[in-house]
């Protein structure tokens, strides 16, 4: 039989678990801090995270007491108000200022708490990061515009979506379909100046799992092999599932209303880069659901990223300057964990996003099936992989020369 102090422990720490996965915390950093939750409340434990499975194995000094739970759960998404509030509740609890049943109760309200950003800010979001996107790989003002209107479309099914379950199963390769044969309409009928596959690209980069890949590896590096390999195919599987709807709904665009000359449009200024960067890390500061008192420090990441990585690249290459540019996030985000008592991740999600090559590895597919580039890319899959093992050695080595002081 469990005592009830074994028992109301072990109940917090499994629901902290289970949120924090929710929130879309790493595997790595989820059970190094589960770890050192379980130390400070006098047990011990192991953890088992995955992105689709978690299991808790918690013990007393002794092994009289032992608990395992094993559960199947959803991968995360990336909710960046509800990790940090989390994260002061599991501060305070450490600090001995709220009891388990309080924080219990806390952890419930943090979960049902509802959204800080309305569903039009979350729109205008949206369409913020398609354009700025598109700004970003200076093509043209078409460009941009076209981007985040088809972005504000695809932000409509995914309102939709979340009414609906049979849309939610195929939402990332009917987005790209949909925005496909937008943009062949767009091209036919309005606007032959558009670049379809980039505005396509621009219009469902929030979808692309640049990011995920990011922290597969970095997973992978951690030796959290399980979580890693999981994460990095899913992150495939959601890449192929996106090219093929865009591949369907533009070969449907064309039968639809035909193939129309492309008449070159005025590029955009490279200048503009740095305003695309402001753009886009706002507009995912309320896509990733992250707390106002931290929107500075989050440009901050983002500009730091890219002036970072620019640098490097121009001085180097472009697999040196991403290795600086996530070396440089790295050092920000820690030094940003001891002053602000945060995780790190915070502001880290902000810069890493600016560097990640989920958009080039799109690109790649691209010219790989239909030895087209809709882009100038030099061998675009090697600059993937080599920029992919960059931002992860660029975080271990962040992360040596200033140790971070959460675990989170």
């Amino acid at each position: 039989m469990y005592t009830d102090d074994f028992n109301h422990k072990r109940k917090f720490i499994v629901k902290l678990g289970k949120m924090l996965h929710k929130y879309g915390t790493p595997a790595y950093r989820l059970e190094a801090h589960l770890t050192e939750l379980t130390t400070h409340l006098n047990l011990k434990g192991s953890f088992i995270i995955s992105p689709t499975s978690m299991t808790f194995v918690l013990w007393t000094e002794g092994h009289e007491q032992e608990y395992t739970h094993a559960s199947r759960v959803n991968p995360g998404d990336l909710d960046l108000g509800a990790l940090s509030r989390t994260d002061e509740l599991v501060d305070q609890v450490l600090q001995g200022l709220v009891g388990l049943f309080e924080a219990d109760a806390l952890l419930d309200a943090i979960d049902n708490r509802p959204s800080s950003y309305s569903k039009l800010a979350t729109a205008v979001a949206m369409m913020a990061s398609g354009g700025a996107f598109a700004m970003l790989m200076a093509t043209s003002w078409n460009d941009v515009l076209w981007s985040a209107l088809l972005s504000l479309l695809v932000y409509l099914f995914v309102l939709w979506a979340q009414r609906s379950p049979r849309i939610s199963n195929m939402l990332e390769p009917l987005v790209a379909m949909v925005a496909g044969i937008a943009a062949c309409a767009i091209s036919s009928y309005i606007d032959p100046g558009i670049n379809i596959r980039l505005t396509v690209l621009s219009a469902i980069i929030s979808f692309i799992p640049g990011l995920a890949l990011t922290i597969g590896f970095a997973e992978l590096a951690a030796r959290h092999l399980v979580s890693g390999n999981a994460r990095i195919m899913d992150a495939l599987m959601m890449l192929f599932k996106l090219y093929f709807g865009a591949f369907l709904g533009i070969a449907i665009g064309f039968t639809l209303f035909g193939m129309v000359d492309f008449v070159k449009p005025e590029p955009i200024s490279r200048h503009f880069a740095w305003l695309a960067v402001g753009i886009l890390v706002s507009s995912l500061i309320v896509l990733f659901r992250s707390r106002g008192k931290y929107t500075l420090w989050s440009l901050a990441a983002g500009f730091i990223a890219y002036g970072v990585s620019i640098t490097g690249a121009s001085l180097v290459d472009y697999t040196m300057g991403a290795f600086l540019g996530a070396f440089a996030v790295g050092i920000y985000s820690n030094l940003f964990t001891r002053l602000a008592k945060a995780p790190a991740v915070i502001v880290a999600m902000h810069g890493l996003i600016v560097l990640v090559p989920g958009s080039k590895t799109y690109i790649g597919l691209n010219s790989l099936i239909s030895g087209q580039d809709f882009v100038v890319s030099d061998r675009v899959g090697q600059q993937t992989f080599m920029i992919l093992m960059a931002l992860v050695g660029g975080l271990i080595f962040a992360n040596v020369a200033l140790p971070p002081k959460k675990s989170l």
